[in-house]
Parts: C-alpha cells; structure tokens; sequence
C-alpha cells in the first residue's frame, strides 16, 4: 500500500511542475508591458528580466514548451509503468476482473492522470496567472531564465527547426503592431466599468484623442464675440470697455479692425498700474501671432509651445480677421468649458421675477427651446440660423430696431438692446391669448 502513495506523490508532483510551466508561460505572455516597465524602473530585478523575457518570448517559449512535454510524457510513463502495474495486482484477486486487469489499470491511470493534468497541470495555474500576470512573471522569471540557458542548445535546435518549417508553410509571422488610437479608446471603456478611472479621466483622454480632428475655426472665439480696443481712443473709454467685458486679451486696431497693430492682455495694464507706472495701451502691445483659421488645433498647441505665446489672431483665406484663439480655449477642447468670469457675472438667460426671460442675442437655438418649454422651432425657421439674434431677423426679414416686438408661436419677443447692427438683448414672455371671435 505504501508503495502505490509513493508512486501518486510522484506524478503529483510531476503534475506541479507541469502547473508551474503553463503558469509561467501565460503570466509572461498576458503581462502588460507598461506596466512590468513601470515596475522595473521603480527597482524590481525580476520585471526586468520579465520585460525581456516578454520582448524577446522564442527561446523562453520554446524552453516552458519542452518542460510541458517532458513532465507530460515522465508522468503518463511514470504512471503506466508503475501505477497501473500495481493496480493490475490488485485486481488479479478478482476472478472476473483479472483477465482485464492490465487494461483497466492502465485505463484508470490514463483517466487519473489526464483530469489532473488539465487541474492542476493547465487550468488552476492559467486561471491564477491571469489574475496577476504581472507580479507572478517578475517572480518566475528569473528561474525561467536561468533554465533557459541551460536548455539553450536543445531549444535552439527546435527553434531551428520551428523557422525552417515556418518558411516553408505560407503563414509567415507578423511583426508586433504598435497601439492604436482605438485600442486606447477600448482600454479606457474596460478601465471606466472595472472603476480604474473615473468619468471624468475617460472624458479627458477622449477629448484629448479627438484633438487632431478640430482646428483653430472650431475652438476660437468669433469675431462678433471678441472686444476691440481702438489705438486712439481716450483712455477713459478704453478701460471702460476692458471693465465690462471680462475678458482678458484684446486686439487693438488703428483706422479699422482688420489693421491690427497689437494685442493688450489685462494682466499686464494691471501689473503696470500696481507698479504705480502708466497704463498706457501702445506701450503695453505685443506683436500679434497670426494663424489661418484652417490650422489643426495640435499645430496650433506647438505654436504656442515654440512662440512662448498664448495668444493669436485667426484670419480667413483673404486675410481678414476671424477671431481670437487662446491657450485656454485649447485646454477646453479637452477638459471642457470653463465658466468665464462674464458667464458667472452675467448669465446669458436670466429668468425674472414676473416669468419673463432676458435673453443674449447669441443663445443658440437649442439653449432657446431648452428655457421655453412649448417653443419648437421649425426647420424652415432654423434653417441658416444658429442663434435667437439670427432667427429674430430671419423672421423679421431686416435688422430690428430697438424696442420693437413680434409674437412668435406662443411667445412674445421685445428687443431689449441693440449693439449697433447686432440683436445683443431681448426680452421674451407668454404672449397674451387671443380671444376667439364671438359666433
């Protein structure tokens, strides 16, 4: 009895170093490369020599390759010469078994040992691998390693063997491809579900991707949104325009707005004046950098890098200027808006006290009909438009006057406020019922 626990001891262990390969060879193979890099650099020996092992997998392979198939034939000899013998003894006891003996021992040692193969020898230790690839290579790696080189002139061989076998069939190997654009998309979706990243970070990184697909048009800040400082206006009227407009770079013209001459940031009139020296806006330009409104938001991002600047002038095909772009405006395009100081003073709609709404000529149609509910403008209306100010001269088919209204739908609208030939406020409310005629 003693002899048969001995001889199961041996294929069990035998079946453990099997384990060990199978292990091994899906914990180098599944590790990821970043991060077994990322542990190397912080001091770990053993990820280093998993990182090569895992750049350069042929001969290590090929070496857990042949481990697997030596334990796996010593274990099925092992077993079929020895264990299969002594059960064969035991059923010479049985009269109706013994003339089977042989065969059934040998069957119940092939069964034996294959459900433990695929237990112990193949399916525990993958299952355990994949759940820590990275830190079980670092710990194998450097005994697999080792064992590579002492099985390198036979692994060699069957490398050998494996090429020119390789060459002749019309599978031919390809090349490791670098990661896609896609791929990092697919990582941060896995990442956002498992909880390794927030909502916020998968925006970021999605954002950041889409960078190449925006230029400077889709970022800047248009014309008719930007405030111009004129060269030889009194300065009275000058700072009086930088107070109420919250913003913090502005163009200066002389004669007209496309003759730019430099551009003014706030923070440097305010530096001046805490110096207690003259504020004085020609003193305080900057050569303006110009950039076509067609430039890439990326070219646009290592211009601004190059030229130390954080500012610059968008112009059209013919030169004319289009608007402004910021550094700032770039780290929206990935972070998102940010609340400009004129947005947080002064909402683009405010609701009053009576229900009626002050509206910016510049809310966008769907911003409208989000604040109105029972407003549905149709297409026709829609149509070329994209703001309130675009669809009130639309409907008007002229440029409005000062405290001029119009019932549109269910709504009365009033032109509150004009910026010379721009509809820049209007006031809107629930339109009185009509009466129905008496029958």
């Amino acid at each position: 009895m003693g002899e048969i626990w001995f001889e199961i001891v041996i294929v069990f262990l035998l079946l453990l170093i099997n384990g060990v390969f199978a292990m091994t060879e899906i914990a180098v193979v599944s590790a990821r490369k970043a991060r077994l890099r990322q542990m190397a650099d912080q001091g770990s020996s053993g990820s280093k020599v998993a990182l090569e092992l895992s750049e350069s997998p042929s001969q290590f392979l090929a070496t857990v390759q042949v481990g697997i198939t030596l334990v796996g034939i010593f274990a099925g000899a092992f077993g079929g010469a020895t264990i299969a013998e002594i059960i064969d003894d035991w059923l010479q006891s049985i009269p109706v078994l013994a003339p089977y003996g042989e065969s059934i021992g040998l069957g119940i040692v092939v069964i034996c040992i294959t459900y433990f193969s695929l237990v112990i020898g193949e399916l525990v230790p993958k299952r355990i691998a994949l759940g820590n690839p990275e830190g079980i290579a670092s710990r194998v790696a450097v005994p697999m390693k080792l064992l590579s080189k002492i099985a390198s002139p036979g692994v060699r061989l069957l490398s050998a063997s494996t090429d020119a076998l390789l060459y002749v069939l019309p599978f031919k190997p390809s090349a490791e491809t670098a990661v896609t654009e896609e791929e990092i998309r697919l990582l941060m979706q896995e990442g956002l579900r498992s909880g390794a990243f927030n909502e916020v970070e998968s925006e970021i990184v999605h954002s950041a991707l889409e960078l190449d697909q925006l230029t400077v048009e889709d970022i800047m800040t248009p014309r008719i949104k930007i405030t111009w400082l004129d060269k030889n206006e009194p300065h009275e009227a000058v700072w009086h325009k930088i107070a109420v407009s919250g913003h913090t770079f502005f163009p200066v013209y002389e004669g007209t707005r496309d003759n730019i001459v430099g551009i003014v940031s706030i923070k440097a009139l305010y530096a001046n004046l805490a110096a207690g020296l003259p504020a004085r806006i020609p003193d305080l330009m900057t050569d303006p950098l110009v950039v076509p409104a067609t430039q890439p938001v990326m070219q646009l991002l290592d211009t601004f890098r190059r030229t130390g600047k954080h500012i610059a002038l968008v112009v059209d095909e013919f030169g004319g200027i289009d608007g402004l772009v910021a550094l700032n405006d770039v780290m929206e395009a990935i972070l998102g808006d940010f609340p400009s100081r004129e947005e947080r003073l002064r909402p683009d709609c405010k609701q009053r006290a009576d229900g009626t709404w002050l509206v910016d000529g510049l809310v966008s149609i769907d911003r409208l009909q989000e604040i109105l509910p029972g407003l549905v403008v149709s297409d026709e209306d829609a149509e070329d438009v994209q703001t309130l100010a675009g669809l009130v001269m639309k409907r008007l088919g002229r440029i409005p006057n000062e405290g001029e209204q119009f019932r549109y739908q269910d709504f009365q609208f009033e032109v509150i406020d004009m910026d010379r030939h721009r509809v820049d406020k209007l006031l809107i409310g629930r339109a009185p019922q009509q009466e129905e005629p008496e029958e």
